[in-house]
C-alpha cells in the first residue's frame, strides 16, 4: 500500500516569549501593546517545538504521547493553523476538525443547539448540513434536556461532549484531538474511542494527544513520544 501524506510536518519550530506565557496581569496585556518588540533573546523565549518533522498518512490514527508542556497541544495548532510556526513547513491536504481546547468556538450566552451552528459552521459545514446532523449531535453528546440552555451553565464535560460530537459529524477529513480520552466519565472516554476507530475505518485521518499511553495504544497505529518539543523516534 502506498503512503500518502494528509499531514506533514518539516523542521518546524516554535517560540513564545516566557511574558506571554506566565503573566496573567491585564495592565501587562495592555502595556505589551506599546512595547517595541525586542529581538530574539533565547534567554526569554520558551522553546515550544524544535525541528518538529512528522508525515501522517490519510486515513490513518497517530498518537503524541508525552507529559504536560512537551508540545503535543503546539503540534495540534501549527496542524490547525490556530498558531504559526516561526520556521519550517507545514501541509495539511484536507479540511481538518480541531477539538484543542474545551468551549472553542463556543459562545456562552448562546444555548447549545445554537452553538452547534456556530460550531459546525466554523469547521466547515453549511447551515443545510448542520440541520440535517443536528439530531445525531445531540444525541451523541446525549445533551437532549440541556440543549437549549445557555452553555455557559454547562459543566466542563457536557462542553466536551458538545464540542467532540459536532467534530466528528462535521464530515472533516482530518480530527484533531486533545486529551478527549482522559476528560469526562468512563463511558463517554470509551465512546470515544469506538467512534474514533469507527471513523478511521472509514478513511478519516485521527490525530490524538493524550498523556495517556495504554488508551492511545487502544485507537492509535502509531505513537510518538513528544518531549521538550521534539519528536523522539518514528511511528512503529
Amino acid at each position: 500500500m502506498s503512503f500518502e501524506a494528509i499531514v506533514e510536518l518539516r523542521d518546524v519550530w516554535k517560540a513564545y516569549p516566557l511574558h506571554n506565557i506566565f503573566h496573567r496581569s491585564l495592565r501587562e496585556d495592555i502595556a505589551n501593546l506599546f512595547r517595541k518588540r525586542s529581538s530574539c533573546d533565547p534567554q526569554n523565549e520558551f522553546l515550544a517545538l524544535q525541528g518538529v518533522s512528522l508525515q501522517v498518512a490519510r486515513g490513518s490514527c497517530i498518537g503524541l504521547y508525552g507529559h504536560n508542556g512537551a508540545g503535543k497541544s503546539t503540534i495540534l495548532k501549527v496542524i490547525a493553523r490556530v498558531t504559526y510556526p516561526d520556521r519550517g513547513e507545514v501541509w495539511v491536504r484536507g479540511r481538518v476538525a480541531p477539538l484543542i481546547e474545551i468551549g472553542a468556538g463556543f459562545h456562552p450566552d448562546l444555548t447549545g443547539r445554537e452553538n452547534i451552528f456556530v460550531n459546525g459552521t466554523i469547521l466547515g459545514m453549511s447551515l443545510a448540513t448542520v440541520r440535517q446532523r443536528m439530531e445525531e449531535i445531540i444525541a451523541f453528546a446525549e445533551l437532549d434536556k440541556f440543549i437549549d440552555l445557555p452553555i455557559k451553565k454547562y459543566s466542563s464535560g457536557m462542553y466536551l461532549r458538545l464540542g467532540f460530537s459536532v467534530a466528528i459529524h462535521s464530515g472533516a477529513e482530518i480530527l484533531l484531538l486533545d486529551e478527549i480520552l482522559a476528560v469526562g466519565d468512563v463511558h463517554f472516554q470509551e465512546k470515544c474511542m469506538k467512534k474514533i476507530l469507527e471513523l478511521k475505518g472509514q478513511g478519516c485521518t485521527v490525530v490524538v494527544v493524550s498523556h495517556d499511553r495504554q488508551r492511545l495504544e487502544k485507537v492509535c497505529d502509531s505513537i510518538l513520544t513528544v518531549e521538550r518539543g521534539k519528536v523522539l523516534g518514528r511511528p512503529r
